[in-house]
């Protein structure tokens, strides 16, 4: 009954949809621009062999690359965006292979670029910037390839590896058919005896529920079924870790860690810096552990009671409108300049607002060069209100590295990504909790607070770490079995949880059906970007304007620069644990307000 509710994609008002025509005014339009690109195809050809002939040739190229760039950037945004709205319509799932497929074809055409760039002499690129000034533009895109010269192979080998690349992605499309398509569940059982069905989607709602039975139903359905597949998920996992081994070990890196960083100019240090000051902050969280079991009136705390909300009873609800108004009020801190774009994003098309049949779920936001495209399903809870300045945080990043970045540098990289989104998530809370009197309204904020502190700062520092040392065990030939991840998972979630916490043993399981280890040293992102983000807002409501104007500058910068020089400008030093260690002391001070409310 309920999906009658939803409104097919031609019944959505205007005003809550995205302005797609801003990219193309018909399908029709984008079929004629897909068909001239494919002009693209002979003409990036026609460089092959040339790059080093002379400083003009280098720059034609280069420009060229620009202008397909921006042409591939409205065909894929078009496509993309439509298919998204509604999921079911193959005519887009169409478009986005026909796009997809000139992109590489493209890359194919262009694979001559990097040994070319590494082949011209050192001199002779001098040269080329004193003969054609316009050429010190790519510089630095230029030194970002040759910087990595010793870890580029021959011609032949670079084919052999690229070769081989299909067959590297084999552990993640193994592990995405075992976990997303062949695992069934069984049933969770209430404590009334009703039967809910548990899948990836409703885990986490049942995992919310008050009913503490219903909870270890879930807890353990979900586990029995993983513990059955233990061998097949380890040697998946396995595996994944030798092809990543076997590429850094070609490409002659130390370790898989320093060739995964290298890609966005991290130092491995970032990475072992946030693990260790984790490891120094390990007593907040325990104090959490503690506080959420004697708020949830248990003897002992489990794995299956980390998600209930310790505060009953609350509920907040708000319309759009009203959630745009505390996005204006929450940001003011931002500036002016920074409403002006949020406005100019809520009143011309950047949203689309509500679900529609067939509508892909979720949110993000696509920072299309005419404007960044933000997919929402509101529902008007709080968890909405949070996503939508979230993802305007990501929008507005995009839109100013867009506007004020040439082409070569306008797209950011992932360390830097979750920055923007994160920081309007720690000033809207600041906001909420300067206007919230209401004891328990104030407790259930805090407690959403804690929250993203635990499941973003420590537990994906947590899977940080166990990545890492899988990865150290197959680089030093150690076996990756069933038991010795289980052993070494449940070793971390003891560390991490303290000894307020039971450590049921199911919980061991958990690295079979995180997908995230299958993205290559990924997840350490989610809790530097959160350190730097609570670092820069506690910096933007402590100084003001200097450290707007500073913040500003690293949302313009697009990857004009290495992402810890980036966030340097803007005042937060990634290469020091300080940020780490100051976002956990403030999850300590709300602890204490936390335990004071609820006393």
């Amino acid at each position: 009954m309920e999906t009658m509710q939803i409104p097919a994609r031609a019944e959505v008002a205007a005003q809550d949809k995205w302005a797609i025509h801003d990219l193309f005014a018909t399908d029709d339009d984008w079929r004629a621009a897909l068909a001239a690109a494919k002009e693209y195809v002979p003409r990036v050809q026609a460089f092959r062999g040339r790059l080093g002939e002379s400083a003009q040739t280098l720059l034609d190229y280069l420009r060229l690359d620009d202008e397909i760039s921006l042409v591939f950037d409205a065909l894929v945004h078009y496509a993309q965006r439509k298919s998204d709205e509604d999921t079911r319509v193959a005519a887009y799932q169409e478009m986005v292979s026909q796009v997809t497929r000139l992109a590489v074809e493209l890359q194919s055409a262009a694979a001559f670029q990097t040994p070319e760039l590494l082949a011209i002499p050192e001199e002779t690129l001098e040269g080329f910037y004193q003969t054609a000034p316009d050429l010190e533009l790519y510089r630095r895109n230029i030194d970002r390839v040759r910087r990595r010269k010793e870890h580029v192979l021959s011609d032949k080998e670079e084919a052999l590896l690229a070769a081989a690349g299909e067959m590297a992605a084999a552990p993640d499309d193994v592990f995405s058919m075992l976990n997303d398509a062949d695992l069934q569940f069984p049933d969770a059982v209430d404590k009334d005896g009703n039967k809910h069905p548990v899948t990836h989607g409703t885990y986490i709602p049942l995992m919310q529920s008050y009913d503490r039975t219903l909870r270890k139903s879930a807890f353990d359905s979900l586990y029995s079924v993983y513990g059955q597949f233990r061998n097949t998920a380890a040697a998946i996992l396995s595996a994944q870790m030798k092809q990543l081994l076997f590429f850094s070990n070609a490409r002659k890196y130390p370790s898989t860690l320093a060739a995964a960083l290298d890609g966005t100019e991290v130092d491995p240090a970032i990475y072992h810096n946030l693990i260790d000051a984790v490891h120094r902050s390990f007593a907040p969280m325990h104090r959490y552990v503690s506080l959420r079991r004697r708020a949830l009136g248990v003897d002992e705390l489990h794995m299956y009671d980390l998600y209930v909300p310790v505060v009953e009873g609350v509920e907040m609800k708000f319309t759009f409108d009203e959630a745009k108004e505390i996005a204006l009020k929450a940001l003011a801190p931002l500036g002016g300049d920074y409403l002006n774009l949020l406005r100019e994003g809520f009143n011309n098309g950047w949203i689309d607002v509500y679900e529609n049949q067939g509508k892909r779920s979720g949110a993000y936001s696509a920072g299309a060069r005419v404007h960044p495209f933000v997919l929402l399903n509101f529902k008007g809870t709080l968890d909405d209100v949070f996503t939508l300045v979230h993802e305007m945080g990501h929008a507005i990043h995009s839109y100013l590295s867009n506007k004020n970045q040439p082409t070569a540098y306008q797209d950011y990289v992932i360390f830097v990504a979750e920055v923007a989104s994160t920081c309007n998530e720690a000033l809207l809370m600041e906001y909420l909790l300067s206007v919230t009197e209401d004891k328990k309204q104030r407790a259930y904020l805090i407690n959403h607070f804690l929250e993203q502190f635990r499941g973003t700062l420590y537990r994906q520092t947590m899977f940080a770490e166990f990545e890492l040392r899988v990865n150290e065990m197959t680089q030093r030939g150690e076996g990756t079995t069933a038991e010795a991840l289980c052993a070494l998972y449940k070793e971390l979630n003891v560390q991490y949880f303290g000894s307020d916490m039971i450590v049921d043993d199911e919980i061991a399981l958990e690295w079979a059906r995180i997908p995230h280890f299958y993205y290559d040293y990924y997840v350490y992102q989610y809790a530097t970007g959160y350190a730097a983000a609570i670092a820069l807002s506690r910096r933007i409501l402590r100084e003001g304007q200097s450290a707007v104007r500073d913040y500003l500058g690293f949302l313009s910068g697009g990857c004009s620069a290495d992402p810890v020089t980036l966030l340097r400008g803007a005042g937060v030093d990634m290469a020091s644990p300080a940020p780490v260690e100051d976002a956990t002391k403030l999850f300590d001070e709300l602890i204490g307000e936390m335990e004071a409310l609820l006393a």
